[in-house]
């Protein structure tokens, strides 16, 4: 390979990384999870994957029934790092009233690299239960770098994936803010009512 040709493929993989950060931070400002969740967009993307065959795409709508089980997240990681994940509906119980803003739906702390079974679980995995009649909630998948490597979150409460207790009126960039947890990546999908939702209500309230 000439040395000319090396610099333009060089330069084409810059343009292309450079867009795709751009096109992460937009997507959540036009959604308005900047500033309904956050007050910076990430930068970099989280690859979501569920069992059911579908994947998470910057506001994409999926079912209920399509998130119910626990997906395969990923993202750009330092094998030698620690990260914080994140899922949160700031909708709840309605984008148009949300009172209870937001509603945990999943918090895994001390990720070695990307690795998100091997965290430790703060709040177990729920997936969309969106009321009947509020239209589409908004659920935001969000990857924090814990600069100080593993951190103590001893005096969080546990949350089953049978229990509402703590889920109501979380704040993510507040969690942030109290361990000093850097922003990298996020992406996020809506949903809105179908047959599943009284199915998880009621697991909720066991």
């Amino acid at each position: 390979m000439s040395l000319k040709a090396f610099f333009v493929i060089f330069a084409l993989a810059i343009s292309v990384n450079s867009a795709s950060k751009l096109d992460v931070a937009s997507k959540f400002k036009d959604f308005e999870v900047v500033p309904d969740v956050l007050d910076t967009a990430p930068e970099n993307p989280i690859e979501i994957k569920y069992p059911s065959g579908v994947e998470v795409n910057y506001g994409n709508e999926l079912t209920p029934t399509d998130v119910k089980d626990i997906p395969y997240v990923t993202w750009s990681a330092n094998s030698e790092d620690y990260y914080t994940l994140i899922l949160t509906d700031p909708d709840a119980p309605s984008r148009a009233e949300p009172r209870f803003r937001e509603f945990k739906h999943w918090v895994v702390v001390n990720i070695p690299g990307k690795s998100v079974s091997e965290g430790e679980t703060i709040a177990e995995y729920i997936g969309s239960g969106p009321p009947k009649g509020t239209g589409l909630h908004r659920y935001v998948f969000l990857v924090y770098k814990q600069p100080s490597g593993k951190v103590d979150f001893s005096a969080e409460e546990k949350t089953s994936n049978r229990s509402r207790a703590g889920r109501p009126s979380f704040s993510a960039k507040k969690f942030a803010a109290k361990y000093s947890l850097q922003l990298l990546a996020g992406n996020f999908y809506q949903a809105q009512y179908d047959d599943y939702v009284p199915i998880l209500h009621a697991q909720l309230s066991e």
